[in-house]
């Protein structure tokens, strides 16, 4: 199976750029799937809501159409981040779509910073996403911290984690070799590379995008400030065996009894 990911630096708050931009850099990829940056289509700070809703789609808008229509065009599943609107809310979303067609949409568990003053804190709960016999755990970017969150997906069957982000923080692209070891599974984290500037506010974007196996090798790594497409080819069948020794089972182990919540 190749799997890989896509940075580059969106424009902030310039949408036909960010599309043009996605659909050219896909073109002729030639892949199963491919995980984009968080909130790819918009960028990433916002100084208002009435700003959000110019660039914010529902789930059946021209966004999710975009993606359809792409993954059709280049025959690839797409996950990517975008601005999420249900009537007069908005959502730090993650949609996956097929060639055919499919769609499923991830909301953001974990809000972080200013994100919790503009968006609703997800309710849609972690999702699955089953590509023929392999199944894609949802996430975005803050979920990382939470150990609980690749956990969980695991605990749903998750072979791949598809990680769309906006990193600022220096310890995600570490952190995830230990997602990945701790729940046997791989992880491909789609980061952006840039800066967004609103008035004072200037953040920077760390890059360096992965994919890493059940065992914790990063397989695949771009630079801290390079637009690239990247794949690699992996066998999902690795992460079904949750064995790190004869007796010793990464999820069946787990004494829970003892866990407090």
């Amino acid at each position: 199976m190749k799997v890989g990911f896509l940075q580059f630096a969106p424009k902030l708050h310039h949408e036909q750029y960010n599309l043009d931009k996605i659909s050219s850099m896909l073109s002729g990829c030639a892949a199963d799937l491919i995980v984009l940056p968080e909130l790819c289509t918009s960028g990433y700070l916002f100084s208002s809501r009435d700003q959000m809703a110019l660039l914010a789609s529902p789930a059946n808008g021209r966004v999710p159409l975009f993606f359809q229509e792409l993954a059709h065009r280049e025959q690839i599943t797409i996950a990517a981040g975008f601005l999420e609107s249900e009537r007069n809310e908005f959502y730090n979303s993650q949609i996956v779509v097929s060639p055919e067609g499919e769609q499923i949409i991830y909301r953001k568990v974990h809000l972080f910073l200013d994100e919790k003053d503009l968006f609703q804190p997800g309710n849609s709960g972690f999702k699955i996403y089953e590509l023929h016999t392999t199944k894609l755990g949802m996430m975005i970017c803050f979920d990382w911290i939470f150990p609980e969150s690749v956990r969980t997906l695991a605990l749903m069957g998750a072979d791949i984690i598809c990680h769309s982000a906006n990193l600022v923080l220096p310890f995600c692209q570490k952190a995830m070799i230990t997602r990945s070891i701790e729940n046997g599974v791989f992880t491909i984290t789609a980061n952006r590379i840039g800066s967004d500037e609103i008035g004072d506010e200037c953040l920077n974007f760390t890059g360096m995008s992965q994919v890493t196996d059940p065992k914790g090798h990063v397989l695949i790594q771009a630079g801290d400030d390079e637009e690239k497409v990247a794949f690699v080819n992996i066998d999902p069948e690795e992460a079904r065996n949750k064995y790190i020794t004869d007796k010793n089972h990464l999820l069946d182990d787990r004494r829970k009894k003892f866990y407090k919540t």
